[in-house]
């Protein structure tokens, strides 16, 4: 199937990506433009699998680390390129109380629960519908999350829509709506090389984030402390241009935090920060509505999984995964996380491809 309705246009093509163990069919996704950037999507956990993006030279990259099998998305893998619900990150002892009614959460890694449970979902399968308008081409994926999956309340209905237009922007719109109060913090989890996956490390990619402040962890659960502090003399401060790898032994292992977005001036999405890469040039800039972010350098890869453009070893990808802060639940100084009935979740991340 294709949507396109001339060369230029942005076109959607889709193809039948294998099958789940209980026979259902999964589909994957094409989204292209005119440019040379295509983004592949499965309806499996709504996966961003490939992304291709042009260099200085037009030379086009995947710029994301994957698979090009379901296979190996069924099999235990780090949720790349998955949309993570219902509630990313981490939730300290697997519980919550909202109105005075405490929920149990599946643990997931300890007694924490992360990334929405055992069954998040990035393993679930979405409807998929694909259009193009505007000159922009869009899938848009859909998902009851039922009352008490992985102990959360309510019944969650869940619309997320990528569109990749003519300006080589890739944005992700999420919108939720619940029939009883529960928390929600969506986000996607895809590793980004902007020298291309499997092409090495990203130390040397140079990052400039508009952050001021972070959240501190404890060192065993890496559960917040409640705390919000000053990036001011600490390897987490991005505010001018620096590469990944200048400070990242002071993390104690790489980094893997929640850094809180200073205060934009402009009315619609302020940029957030950006990440480029000196030898190809590529440039990832992205804007958010979202408080914070998790910036995460795949620390825990050690060679073992081979995936599009060959093993993927420590650090191979950096992740910008927009989100309110981690176990804000239990955090009454962080933004709430809690959806209410009758009311709507909304929120926009755009990834913003360019070369220079």
């Amino acid at each position: 199937m294709s949507t396109s309705t001339s060369a230029s246009t942005p076109s959607i093509d889709k193809q039948s990506f294998g099958q789940l163990p209980d026979g259902r069919p999964v589909d994957i996704y094409t989204l292209a433009n005119s440019n040379g950037m295509k983004v592949r999507v499965m309806n499996y956990g709504c996966i961003i699998t490939e992304c291709h993006v042009p260099d200085k030279n037009g030379q086009t990259a995947n710029v994301v680390l994957g698979f090009d099998n379901l296979q190996q998305y069924l099999a235990p893998h780090p949720r790349f390129g998955s949309l993570i619900g219902r509630f990313a990150n981490r939730i300290a002892n697997a519980q919550f109380e909202i109105d005075g009614v405490t929920y149990k959460l599946t643990p997931t890694k300890g007694t924490t629960s992360t990334h929405g449970g055992v069954i998040g979902f990035d393993k679930k399968l979405w409807s998929a519908e694909a259009n193009t308008e505007r000159g922009a081409a869009s899938l848009t994926l859909r998902y009851r999350s039922v009352d008490m999956e992985e102990g959360f309340p309510g019944n969650l209905d869940v619309v997320v829509t990528y569109t990749l237009d003519s300006s080589n922007a890739l944005t992700l719109r999420y919108q939720a709506a619940t029939d009883k109060s529960t928390p929600i913090n969506l986000t996607n989890h895809s590793y980004f090389n902007l020298a291309g996956a499997g092409n090495g490390d990203i130390l040397d990619h140079l990052a400039r984030f508009r952050v001021d402040s972070f959240t501190p962890v404890d060192p065993v659960d890496s559960i917040p402390t409640g705390e919000i502090r000053s990036v001011s003399g600490t390897p987490f401060d991005f505010r001018t241009e620096t590469a990944i790898g200048d400070r990242i032994e002071e993390t104690g292992g790489g980094y893997d935090h929640n850094l809180v977005i200073a205060a934009g001036d402009a009315a619609d999405l302020d940029p957030a920060g950006t990440v480029r890469d000196p030898k190809s040039r590529r440039k990832l800039t992205f804007y958010t509505d979202q408080p914070a972010f998790q910036f995460f350098t795949a620390n825990g890869l050690n060679g073992a999984i081979a995936g599009l453009g060959g093993s993927y070893r420590k650090h191979a990808g950096f992740c910008i995964e927009t989100q309110h802060f981690p176990d804000s639940v239990h955090h009454a100084n962080f933004p709430t996380v809690i959806l209410r009935p009758g009311d709507t979740f909304r929120s926009t991340t755009r990834y913003q491809f360019s070369a220079d």
